[in-house]
């Protein structure tokens, strides 16, 4: 359905950039205009994702007319994927547009801060909207840009400079990627549009290994995505950007990082039958939430925990996306973004929550039959629920994989009560805690396959090489899963305290970054600008 009244859900992104020319005329202490507007536009937001969300339902696919030339231009497009991205954002927005307006009070520079935030809200609106080549290119620069100029906000902090710099290099290459692949795409298929362009994709050949047009605009989008989500190497400036205001932490975990697996689940019907881009993005993802999650266990502060968490969690959605597996990489795009609003937004108080929960853990046993008796339960819990879904999780390789995951995960519900003294109370509820973990996933899983059919590709099998490297991902997951779990009742030695603090410096992966881009400079304090 083609209709010029779709353009009104512009109004959603209009109304911050509104927000943001507002904050020039009251760009400094307690903007009272500025919080007013900014609150309305959080408002109009829900309203409008609210709206589009029940356009979308009622009709199906909804576009507008394209203004432009040789297909390229401005339109919008309305479907399942980019109503439910737009109202993840409205209700982050809202929520960090509220959080800002007390934070910062008494900043000398408050309406600077909202107008910036409200401009990379709106760019990040624009970008899940957008239906044309042209726009979401445009878009997709203009969110770096904004989110950029929020990174430096405090000048006169270095390492916030720093990190800034590095952000800033990684972001134009990924834009430069992300504008090679639309070349390439509009040369190949003619068109810009959004619908246009799947729908040739689909009734062409698949582009498997080869790096024609399809195949090499797949492998630059799944690079771009990499570069956008701070994937392994390029994840140092994620965990360096703490010196930026808590609300842009929030507003970057939560909602700009998660592009790169947005970028890939709105081009699925390009990557999807490119075989040399969702082998990338399989290894690129497993090896990033591989490296991250394990180094995170070492850090001792708060923030940089989470951003290696955020890095990460990117890599899987990643990871899932190559596998095939788009629904299940949306939903955990979605849980993700509110968990790690929530973190960062209370960040501040978390020692004080660690130390009101504070209580005595039973003592660890270190036993490997009663971590393998956690693995037993898992798979049981995964192969139960597994057949009462009809089976085919238990028969599609993809799909068995990916419940691979899950059992790791519930294995390490199940395993520290298991493989403990401490009574057997605590392990029957680990248990029930793994089931309802279980059952949420498969709901929410089964949820999302039918919220976005049709808007992603179909579960497709895959070859041989990407089925090899999603067992090898999964057999270094258990092994870590196994170390992780004995850990704790592990003796200390020298050795094992050298490793902590290789992990705890990032195995020097960031060192390289460093060279590449004079992050290793470090400017002058400048003073604050008025």
């Amino acid at each position: 359905m083609t209709t010029p009244a779709a353009f009104a859900v512009l109004l959603a992104p209009a109304a911050f950039v509104l927000v943001a020319l507002l904050a020039l005329r009251q760009p400094g202490l307690r903007p009272r205009l500025v919080q007013r507007a900014g609150a309305v536009a959080s408002v109009l937001g829900m309203v409008v994702a609210v709206t589009a969300g029940a356009t979308a339902a009622g009709n199906g696919l909804v576009e507008s007319p394209t203004l432009g030339v040789a297909g390229l231009g401005l339109s919008v497009r309305l479907d399942a994927l980019s109503t439910v991205m737009l109202a993840m954002i409205a209700v982050l927005a809202a929520v960090i547009v509220r959080y800002s307006a007390t934070y910062l009070d008494g900043d000398a520079r408050h309406g600077a801060f909202l107008g910036r935030l409200a401009a990379t809200i709106a760019a990040v609106e624009v970008l899940v909207l957008a239906g044309n080549l042209a726009l979401f290119a445009l878009a997709w620069i203009a969110t770096s840009l904004a989110l950029h100029r929020l990174l430096v906000f405090y000048p006169e902090r270095p390492r916030a400079v720093v990190a800034a710099r590095k952000k800033f290099v990684v972001a134009r290459i990924g834009d430069a990627l992300l504008l090679g692949a639309v070349v390439l795409l509009h040369a190949r298929f003619g068109t810009g549009n959004l619908e246009e362009l799947f729908t040739a994709v689909r009734a062409a050949e698949p582009a498997g290994w080869a790096l024609g047009a399809t195949g090499g605009a797949a492998l630059l989008l799944a690079l771009a995505a990499g570069l956008k989500s701070a994937q392994f190497p390029t994840h140092g400036w994620l965990v360096e950007v703490m010196e930026t205001p808590t609300p842009v932490s929030a507003l970057l975990h939560a909602g700009i990082l998660n592009a790169g697996p947005f970028l890939v689940a709105r081009f699925a019907f390009v990557v999807d039958g490119a075989d040399v881009a969702t082998t990338a993005l399989i290894v690129s993802g497993g090896a990033t939430a591989l490296f991250a999650s394990v180094v995170l266990l070492t850090q001792p502060a708060v923030k940089v925990v989470l951003g290696y968490s955020s890095a990460a969690h990117m890599g899987f959605m990643l990871l899932l996306c190559g596998l095939g597996a788009y629904p299940a990489a949306m939903l955990h795009l979605v849980a993700h973004s509110f968990y790690k609003a929530h973190a960062f937004l209370s960040s501040g108080s978390a020692i004080d929550e660690a130390r009101a929960g504070r209580v005595t853990l039973p003592q660890r046993l270190g036993s490997p039959v009663r971590v393998l008796g956690s693995m037993a339960v898992a798979v049981a819990v995964y192969a139960s629920l597994g057949l009462l879904w009809g089976g085919e999780q238990l028969r599609d390789p993809v799909l068995l994989a990916i419940g691979g995951m899950l059992v790791l995960a519930l294995a390490q519900l199940v395993a520290p009560a298991l493989d403990s003294d401490g009574p057997i109370a605590g392990a029957a509820r680990a248990t029930g805690l793994a089931l309802a973990v279980a059952v949420a996933f498969f709901v929410l899983e089964a949820g999302a396959h039918e919220l976005l059919y049709g808007t992603v590709p179909d579960l497709a099998g895959r070859g041989a090489v990407q089925l090899g490297l999603a067992a090898a991902v999964l057999a270094v997951f258990a092994v870590v899963v196994v170390l992780q779990v004995l850990e704790p009742a592990r003796p200390s030695s020298a050795r094992r305290r050298a490793w902590a603090v290789h992990l705890r410096n990032g195995l020097y992966a960031n060192a390289l970054l460093d060279r590449l881009v004079g992050g290793l400079r470090v400017p002058r304090a400048a003073g604050p600008r008025h």
